[in-house]
């Protein structure tokens, strides 16, 4: 095939949020088409098939809300839907808005060019194909490029070894076998808590301990789901005006206004709370007060040690390089309690490191663990990860993967100057790396549908953000970043991330932003207000 194809609008990904952003685009009547590099639809919810992988947003919160018919109609099982459900609801809305004939999967974009004189973007498949478009709209997704270890040996190992993310389709045996995993982050806590009990022993090497808190999942009956459909107004409008897009309110009471008893008291209550509600309901403090967040991560680590049997154990369980809420926040159900189980061992990787994976197993500095299965649960290469596995060629031929070497700039983590007519949703220095994601996506969706709808209404062909709007941008994440205490966490929150080469050498990525959901809904109509101001159009 040649550059004879070409679209109005190509999205690049087929999960969450390009699902809805196509499904905007072709009511807009625009010619559009999504590329998705995968066998079929649902991004996360396709890749993640892991054992334990589930939501820890409250399911009927991470549901899409543009469609009423779509709420009434669907039931949501579980408080914290698995994936198997998760994936089937996501076939399910395309299949119901007939968005599949406009989406071609096993297509993967592994470069793309600005045409300066056509302003169109040329777009270079895996295989060779070309494709034109005059706007592409990227929804690639913060978590979708896996981060892999550098072991000496990996490949020496002669057992089933899988990222969490490459998943088989097919079921993994467990029973009777020795496992390992690597990696205590969410996804590992997830993991860890699934199969212990399912296989025959298990080892856990735990590079960096991270607090974590209960699920608290639930199954929902026919009776609370109608409860539910009846309050979705509410639901998402309590969404909208909570920092992190949750139900979960924040205590304004103040943290030193109210006693310390009234302080474990509320504490005691949200733990037992479904959900993010001992992060998102709590007192604002505990994420810039530093004597604040040490009294709330005292009383995390306390919850720790009364769940774990062995007091040595929960130690190394308890984290000492972070506070309570400075990292993303795993929950897990009856995680804590796997360890006191004589089946399962933990192996901490600060005392005694990974040497080599060996034909039967790992080989640590101290000891060797005979394995038959090796579970890679060590995160991502998050955020800006799946823009670097494209190249990306804007004006003058200046790489993306070059401007962003030391970090992301963006306008509202929208678009970015030198990449004309380049959209993102979910971009780096949005708020969606930071928030309920499909709350968060569906205002960037919005915005850039409008933005588009604008363009064509007014015969504009060039779309490209001011420099100076994108350094105001940029100055206002590190800005809300520097007054958190997550400034100096080493998760890929801030992208000071030591599991992805270049990101861990003492240098912040100010990769996603933190003034919340209202805050930077309220820079989004801005934006827009006056007919997009800050962004050069002709």
């Amino acid at each position: 095939m040649t550059d004879s194809q070409h679209n109005d609008v190509v999205v690049l990904g087929a999960g969450v949020s390009g699902i809805y952003q196509i499904k905007r685009l072709t009511d807009l009547g625009l010619d559009a088409i999504v590329l998705e590099a995968d066998e079929d639809l649902g991004g996360t919810w396709y890749r993640n098939r892991y054992p334990g992988a589930r939501f820890d947003s409250e399911s009927y919160t991470y549901g899409y809300s543009f469609s009423k018919e779509l709420l009434d109609e669907w039931h949501w099982k579980e408080r914290f839907s698995p994936q198997p459900e998760n994936l089937r609801y996501l076939n399910y809305v395309a299949d119901k808005f007939d968005l599949r004939r406009h989406m071609r999967f096993g297509a993967r974009v592994v470069g793309m060019s600005w045409d300066e004189e056509g302003r169109r973007w040329h777009l270079h498949l895996q295989g060779g194909e070309t494709r034109t478009a005059r706007f592409v709209v990227t929804s690639v997704g913060v978590l979708s490029i896996p981060a892999l270890p550098e072991y000496e040996g990996l490949d020496d190992f002669e057992g089933d070894a899988f990222h969490t993310y490459w998943w088989p389709k097919e079921p993994v045996p467990l029973a009777g076998r020795r496992a390992g995993v690597i990696g205590t982050g969410a996804t590992g806590i997830q993991v860890i808590a699934e199969i212990a009990g399912q296989v025959a022993d298990l080892t856990v090497f735990q590079r960096r301990p991270n607090w974590s808190t209960p699920l608290n999942n639930a199954p929902i009956s026919e009776a609370e789901m109608d409860g539910i459909r009846a309050r979705y107004d509410e639901i998402f409008a309590n969404c909208a005006s909570t920092a992190g897009g949750f139900e979960h309110l924040a205590d304004r009471r103040g943290f030193w206004n109210v006693s310390r008893e009234e302080r474990v008291a509320l504490w005691d209550r949200l733990y037992e709370t479904p959900g993010f509600a001992l992060l998102a309901g709590n007192f604002p403090e505990i994420y810039f007060d530093e004597a604040a967040n040490r009294e709330i991560s005292d009383y995390v680590a306390d919850r720790i040690r009364r769940r774990v049997n062995d007091p040595a154990v929960a130690e190394k369980l308890i984290p000492k390089d972070h506070g309570f809420g400075t990292q993303r926040l795993p929950l897990e159900t009856h995680y804590f309690e796997a360890y006191n189980r004589d089946d399962v061992h933990l192996v901490d990787l600060r005392e005694t490191p990974i040497e080599r994976f060996t034909s039967n197993g790992i080989q640590t500095s101290v000891a060797h663990h005979d394995l038959d299965l090796i579970v890679l649960a060590t995160g991502f290469d998050a955020i800006t990860g799946a823009f670097d596995r494209i190249r990306i060629r804007g004006t003058e031929g200046r790489l993306l993967s070059d401007k962003w070497r030391d970090g992301p700039s963006t306008y509202l983590g929208l678009l970015t100057h030198g990449f004309p007519n380049m959209l993102m949703v979910a971009g780096p220095q949005s708020v969606s790396g930071s928030t309920n994601f499909p709350r968060a996506i569906e205002g960037g969706v919005d915005w850039v549908t409008a933005l588009l709808a604008f363009a064509y209404e007014h015969g504009h062909t060039r779309l490209e953000v001011h420099a100076e709007a994108e350094r105001d941008w940029v100055e206002e994440v590190k800005r809300i970043h520097e007054g958190l205490l997550l400034r100096r966490s080493r998760g890929w929150f801030t992208g000071y991330n030591a599991n992805v080469a270049g990101h861990g050498a003492g240098r912040v990525r100010y990769q996603a932003y933190f003034g919340g959901a209202p805050r930077y809904a309220q820079f989004l109509a801005r934006a827009a207000a006056g007919g997009y101001p800050r962004i050069e159009k002709s």
